[in-house]
Order: C-alpha cells, then structure tokens, then sequence
C-alpha cells in the first residue's frame, strides 16, 4: 500500500488560507515542509502549484490534481482526479498531500499519517481544512514552539498515524 501523508498546518478554526495565500509565516513551520517533502512527492491541487513563488518545489516529485483538461505546469506531473494521483504516486517514497482545501478533504480518509502544525490563534479564511477526527489516529509525537522573532506565532506540531 502506497504511503498517503497529509501535511498542514492549520489554525484554533480550521483555517488554512485565503485569497490564494498561507494567513502566517512560520520559519520552523516551513523548514519542516522542506525537511519532510524533500525527496519525496507532493500532490496538490492547481490553485496550490499556481501559489507556489517559484513553481514547482525542487527535489521532488510534483503531482497536480486539475479538472482543465489542458493544464500543463512546468515541472509537474498532471493528473485529473484523485485515482490517478495515487496510481502515479511513488511505492517507495512517502506521496504529501500539500494542498488546497478540496484536496485535503477527499485524501483526509485514506491518508495514513498526518504531519499537522496547530496554530495557536483563529484566523478570518476562505480555506479551511476539514474537521479532524482524533479517535482515528494516533499520536506519534508533539511538539510545542513559542512565538518569537522567526516564528510570529506560538504553535504545535504533532505526527499522527491512522489508528489501523
């Protein structure tokens, strides 16, 4: 069975971004992002390619889940469902599900780990990730980090694994 991971992070209410963009910058939060995709696969959704600065994320392998049938982005592989997202996803590598909202909603069940930054605030949002539920998976580590100069707010990361 292929390794679904879903990485997020997320706030008090859920939220995840609006307009297209993260609603924080959180240093420790994407050097983690890099420290555990890299390597690896990514799968995302087209409006979370078209937000990456630079396009496609170096040293590994991007999936991009769309519905236009003549979406091309450099750099990417182009899939146009969720099926073929885990068909063209890796046996060997762990395949991270990176994004946007809808994405994160129809992997959420299958998924079998979830690397998830809790934000210690509520944020105003147009995307939110869905309801998580705790009894299904089990946590594996946590960890607490205060806000500071690198980090604009305080928050936890936590390694689940899906509860079998």
């Amino acid at each position: 069975m292929k390794n679904i991971s879903i990485i997020v992070a997320i706030a008090k209410n859920y939220a995840i971004g609006k307009n297209n963009e993260l609603l924080w910058h959180i240093s420790d939060d994407l050097k983690r992002f890099k420290k555990y995709t890299t390597g690896n696969v990514v799968i995302m959704g087209r409006n979370t390619f078209l937000s990456l600065p630079k396009g496609a994320l170096p040293n590994r392998q991007n999936i991009v889940i769309t519905d236009d049938k003549n979406d091309k982005f450099n750099g990417a592989d182009v899939v146009f469902s969720i099926d073929e997202a885990i068909e063209k996803a890796s046996n060997e590598k762990d395949n991270f599900i990176i994004g946007g909202g809808m994405i994160y909603k129809q992997f959420l069940p299958i998924a079998n780990k979830l690397y998830l930054t809790q934000i210690n605030k509520e944020f105003d949002a147009d995307t939110f990730f869905p309801e998580i539920n705790f009894d299904e998976w089990k946590l594996e580590y946590e960890e607490f980090v205060e806000k500071s100069d690198k980090n604009e707010f305080s928050h936890s990361f936590k390694i689940f694994s899906r509860i079998k």
